[in-house]
């Protein structure tokens, strides 16, 4: 689980967007890169690899509870699983 903002270098000027801190983009400066915040559930692979599975990415409403969303998220996403027979 993740909540923070889905980055997106081009929206700078869009609503509710927000800024997250990054290094090491293109020229290996610090930069703000604008975005929005994003409920994000991945999967991690087993064993030695970095790979992730993105099950489900939901976008936060300005003044939404990141927690209750969450759970409401991680609930749907574990019965999206059971349902698939995973």
């Amino acid at each position: 689980m993740d909540v923070s903002p889905w980055l997106r270098p081009d929206v700078d000027t869009s609503l509710d967007c927000s800024c997250r801190h990054t290094f090491g983009r293109g020229l290996g400066k610090h930069q703000m890169v604008p975005g929005w915040p994003s409920s994000i559930v991945a999967a991690l692979e087993t064993g030695r690899t970095s790979w992730t599975a993105l099950l489900d990415a939901f976008p936060l409403e300005p003044g939404t509870d990141p927690a209750a969303v969450t759970a409401g998220q991680v609930r749907e996403v574990i019965e999206r699983l059971i349902r698939a027979g995973q």
